[in-house]
């Protein structure tokens, strides 16, 4: 069997990826890859502590690779340094790239060129799956995640720091991804049938923060290649805790 990373968000996506993916027979997945602002100490886009990241991985019981990046660094800097990371893990042995994107075709080939040039195979085990059913599933098989991460072109602030529930989807815009796949917004997942135990965090403060829209010579590598025009994000605080906890 061929030895696979999955490129971990922390969120929804990534945690499905894992939870189909111990599904098939032609790969195992042996670690996780995740990118962190090193400026402060969480993961890209999703806002998480990286204290919260490292529980998580290790109530997942699956070994964590932390690539880390400042928050200035080019897209040409970035795609170094993930090169620097995928060399490191197919001198492991490592053959498959394991990805939770489902339907943004741009993205993916962008993955699969980068990965092509470094002799590994990209893999997407939700690629074209109905992202209404996805986050169905999701649910119905036990998992909980919160909403750590809005985009306000899409979503007013009450919706950043709740729990993906059925209400939660029911409220949701019909312009909005049930999964947030177009970049509406991102999750940290705390349990569900991949985890040993859960996560345990204390909700904490809601953030506005706006960004500079990414110039074509220097592009921002934490902005999405389908999110580089929107700006305004509203974000939630998770505080880690040692035991009990929101959630």
């Amino acid at each position: 069997m061929n030895k696979a990373y999955l490129n971990w968000s922390s969120g929804k996506d990534s945690a499905l990826a894992l939870y189909y993916g111990r599904n098939q027979n032609d790969y195992k997945v042996e670690k996780l890859l995740t990118t962190i602002n090193k400026d402060v100490g969480r993961v890209t886009m999703h806002g998480v502590k990286k204290e919260l990241l490292l529980q998580q991985a290790e109530k997942i019981g699956i070994p964590l690779v932390i690539s880390e990046i400042s928050a200035e660094t080019s897209m040409e800097e970035y795609n170094q340094k993930m090169k620097q990371a995928t060399n490191e893990l197919i001198s492991e042995g490592f053959t498959q790239s394991v990805f939770g994107d489902i339907f943004l075709e741009d993205l993916k080939k962008y993955r699969e060129d980068q990965l092509d040039s470094v002799g590994l195979e990209a893999v997407f085990p939700l690629w074209k799956k109905d992202t209404s059913k996805l986050i169905q599933d999701f649910i119905d098989l036990g998992f909980r995640a919160i909403v750590v991460c809005t985009n306000s072109k899409y979503l007013d602030d009450s919706f950043c720091g709740r729990i993906i529930d059925r209400d939660f989807l029911n409220e949701l815009p019909d312009n909005v991804d049930p999964c947030g796949e177009n970049g509406e917004f991102h999750t940290f997942v705390f349990d569900g049938p991949i985890f040993r135990d859960r996560v345990n965090f204390e909700i904490g403060e809601k953030v506005n923060r706006s960004y500079k829209p990414a110039e074509k010579d220097d592009d921002n590598c934490f902005q999405d290649e389908h999110e580089s025009w929107d700006t305004e994000f509203c974000f939630c605080d998770l505080i880690p805790v040692s035991s009990g906890g929101q959630g």
